[in-house]
């Protein structure tokens, strides 16, 4: 067995497979797009069975590219798409119902009534988190009260939960690997983060049964082995984690008061806190970074459901760019004196609003905005609302200090315009890594380093490069006008406004 690790990461819209060798250098790679399926407004959905090809199919381009065997595989790590949930039969492996996406709203109502009953305080407390539909724990709750006999079927053990990386797991193993790690644990309403198990009291909750869980393990831990007839080679799944978390790996944000922020198709920013537990009075999330040889690092998130998307809006909703990589173009070439803001609330707003009935709304529109400042909107959106995080994140936490410089990953920080604008508008430095692919190397990094191929972590510490750092360039004047407008739109687009 050679020194190369493969990394699954499956993203939102697309499934990857990155084949990295002995050097943390990219061998090889596979992408494969898969269908979004939206039966109700606000109802997201994915196919597992499309997920499920989408991988086996993306892991043999990958070792096509690399021109290597499976057999030359040393480990396996897998990072995915959190809190969207997925429910199988034990016996069959055979999905229920379409996966529910993180993205899926139709729980609104349900955690509303949740907080009627003043339990949100009791799942914040035990979990970190705050009771929206973006978590697992509500939308398998639904899944349960409306697919025929499935609440029957889970209580006598027939049924499966799970992440996306469960399901993965599963299938990879042939069914003898029933598990999933820390990160994805803790971002579904049910998982205890201080005593790190399942909590039986927000099960009770909840009304899901015990006996559909997966074990919980280590980020770096024996997840099993793929079965031979999948890929032609027997592989050990070494390193499991939330795509953020795989991500704050990647970038190798393991020190107290370091943060990461990944730009896909929402974004998403974490702030390690160590092992403190830090309660957010500002509706951040409180969530688990990473948990190595059983000793847990905790972080401070702030989710943002819509960043990338705003962009594929504008291609693919209203057709105004042909291709992503021309906003950034299109925004340098905005008329200045204009100034539209874009509040992209189109599956609500999350942190540090937590509105699930919020709508996207466009404000400032005059008869000459157009394309251009359509495309200005839609990019400053995401460094504004990054803004509102990082606020939240210093008056939360005492070790986080005004010097906070932010590394960034994900497909949009490859315009340079968008992060220098996002450097000006957080008054922050901003660096971009030579690795721009930090997810996939942070799984890679779990399986490879548990494969003892790879460096332990201060060695992939000290290999973490940067591209470019983005200072900030923008007078006070300016940036305090702009955030002025940002925060006024943001109030009228609240639902309760």
């Amino acid at each position: 067995m050679g020194g190369y690790v493969l990394a699954i990461d499956q993203g939102t819209t697309s499934t990857r497979a990155i084949i990295f060798d002995e050097e943390m250098k990219i061998a090889g790679a596979g992408q494969k797009e898969f269908t979004q399926h939206y039966p109700r407004s606000g109802w997201v959905e994915h196919d597992p069975e499309e997920i499920w090809d989408s991988v086996v199919s993306t892991i043999r381009m990958a070792i096509r590219e690399a021109k290597i065997k499976a057999s030359d595989i040393a480990a396996l790590g897998i990072t995915n798409q959190r809190e969207t949930v997925v429910v199988w039969e034990r016996e069959s492996g055979k999905p229920i119902h379409n996966a529910i996406v993180w993205q899926d709203r139709r729980t609104a109502s349900y955690c509303d009534k949740l907080k009627k009953q003043e339990l949100e305080k009791t799942f914040t407390k035990k979990t970190g988190l705050l009771l929206d539909p973006y978590f697992s724990g509500t939308k398998l709750s639904w899944m349960l009260a409306n697919v025929k006999g499935a609440r029957a079927r889970a209580a006598k053990g027939e049924l499966c939960f799970g992440t996306i990386d469960t399901f993965l797991i599963w299938r990879l193993t042939g069914g003898k690997s029933f598990a999933t790690d820390a990160t994805n644990a803790s971002r579904t309403l049910m998982y205890n983060i201080s005593e790190n198990r399942w909590d039986e009291d927000l099960l009770d909750i909840l009304r899901v049964p015990a006996a559909m869980l997966p074990v919980v393990k280590d980020c770096a831990d024996d997840f099993g082995t793929t079965e031979r007839d999948i890929l032609g080679a027997e592989i050990p799944i070494l390193g499991v984690a939330g795509d953020q978390h795989a991500a704050t790996i990647g970038q190798a944000c393991f020190e107290p008061g370091m943060m990461k922020s990944t730009y896909g198709t929402g974004c998403f920013a974490l702030l390690n806190t160590g092992s403190d537990i830090v309660r957010s009075k500002n509706r951040l999330l409180t969530t688990i970074a990473y948990r190595l040889n059983g000793e847990t690092t905790y972080a401070l998130e702030g989710s943002i459901f819509i960043a990338g998307a705003a962009v594929q809006w504008l291609r693919d909703g209203l057709g105004i760019i042909d291709t992503a990589s021309r906003t950034g173009e299109l925004a340098d070439a905005a008329d200045p004196t204009q100034d539209v803001y874009l509040v992209p609330a189109f599956t609500g707003l999350g942190a540090p609003h937590w509105d699930a009935n919020a709508r996207g709304a466009i404000y400032g529109l005059t008869r000459n905005s157009g394309p251009k400042e359509f495309a200005r909107a839609a990019l400053e959106a995401v460094c504004y609302q990054s803004r509102d995080l990082l606020d939240a994140m210093h008056k939360d936490w005492k070790g986080a200090t005004d010097n906070t410089v932010l590394r960034v990953d994900g497909g949009m920080v490859a315009s340079d315009w968008t992060m220098q604008r996002l450097a000006d508008i957080l008054d922050a430095p901003v660096d971009r890594p030579v690795i721009l692919e930090t997810t996939a190397l942070g799984a890679a990094w779990l399986a490879g380093s548990k494969a003892g191929v790879w460096p332990d972590l201060a060695g992939f510490s000290k290999s973490w490069k940067r591209n470019r750092r983005f200072e900030p360039d923008m007078d006070e004047k300016t940036r305090a006008a702009k955030l002025k407008g940002w925060r006024s739109a943001v109030k009228r687009t609240l639902s309760d406004a």
